[in-house]
């Protein structure tokens, strides 16, 4: 990707944010699997089942997938179709993301939020807490994540699309594919 340093101020700031919440997100990915050997071990070796650690994996998880998102996003990690887009010349590819981020990503986060907060609001006029006996009761937070979930995406989809936008005006240079740079590191 680009380097955040040649974007615009607000952009550049919004695009190291995200970068910083996706590195931070990582360590659940550890807490998640620690407490899910602990599970484990506890049920199995001591007949111990624990209610709140799981339903603290399943928060987690969440908190995981919904919130790194946008950091995903941010390193063209998400799932394509590249048949035609890897051949395309890099303004090519950065007029196609432009266009689907305006097209697509956009109007869908965009929808996600708003059919999103009726939903989460009623969860939270009633803190909604867990159906089991125990659980953890905080599942209006959960659900809380689904409008974060589709603001972050907007967030990164505009930087997304400001760097596309100043790849296609020559601004800044488009970043160099993964083939080009296992390239320079053969020679």
């Amino acid at each position: 990707m680009a380097d955040s340093r040649e974007l615009p101020g607000l952009i550049a700031w919004l695009d190291r944010a995200s970068e910083r919440l996706g590195k931070s997100l990582s360590w659940l990915v550890l807490a998640m699997m620690l407490i899910q050997f602990l599970i484990v071990v506890l049920r199995y070796a001591f007949s111990f089942n624990s209610i709140p650690m799981q339903e603290s994996v399943m928060y987690m998880h969440a908190m995981v997938f919904m919130l790194a998102a946008a950091w995903t996003l941010k390193h063209d990690g998400h799932v394509r179709v590249d048949i035609f887009y890897r051949a395309m010349t890099p303004k090519r590819k950065a007029l196609v993301d432009l266009l689907g981020t305006l097209f697509l990503l956009l109007p869908v986060m965009t929808f996600v939020i708003l059919t999103s907060l009726g939903y989460v609001g009623k969860s939270w006029r009633i803190f909604e807490g867990s159906p089991d006996s125990g659980g953890i009761q905080g599942i209006f937070l959960l659900k809380t994540l689904i409008p974060l979930f589709g603001g972050l995406m907007i967030l990164q989809g505009l930087v997304e699309a400001t760097r596309h936008f100043l790849i296609l005006t020559g601004r800044i240079s488009p970043p160099r594919d993964d083939e080009d740079r296992h390239l320079e590191e053969r020679l």
